[in-house]
């Protein structure tokens, strides 16, 4: 699995004109699913989600995570993370789970984080979605379970 970690200030992704997940201060994630991936990398990018140091302690030296400071997450499904851009000029999505298996690991994400942390927001699977985000300093990770 793939999660693109962005701080943010804050975030939101509108379905069709209405907002669907909103946060203040904390990480906006974007989600893809690997065709080879398994239960355990659903398990492994919870944690490493809500586990990952990206906010500033009082020193200012990223120590603290989204879970230290309550801050929100909003998780975003987004397949095309799993493309493959070696070759052309056209991506190649061979390596992304099918859609059905795509979206129950997003699901199971959404509902390990629900069960860990107090604010969770999602876009929605296959839809359309337009996402706005203010990215704090700005701070990027792109993080792997495999």
């Amino acid at each position: 699995m793939i999660a693109l970690l962005q701080r943010v200030s804050e975030a939101a992704v509108h379905i069709g004109g209405e907002p669907v997940g909103t946060i203040g201060p904390g990480l906006m994630v974007l989600v893809a699913v690997h065709r080879d991936d398994e239960p355990r990398d659903v398990e492994r990018l919870s944690e490493r989600i809500l586990g990952y140091r990206v906010f500033p302690d009082e020193a200012g030296r990223m120590n603290l995570s989204v879970a230290d400071t309550a801050g929100g997450l909003l998780l975003v499904p987004q397949f095309t993370l799993a493309a493959d851009t070696k070759k052309g000029t056209r991506a190649s999505f061979t390596r992304a789970a099918a859609p059905e298996k795509g979206e129950a690991y997003f699901d199971d994400l959404v509902a390990i984080c629900r069960q860990r942390h107090a604010q969770v927001e999602t876009g929605r699977f296959g839809a359309d979605m337009q996402v706005s985000l203010t990215n704090d300093g700005p701070v990027t990770f792109w993080l792997e379970t495999r």
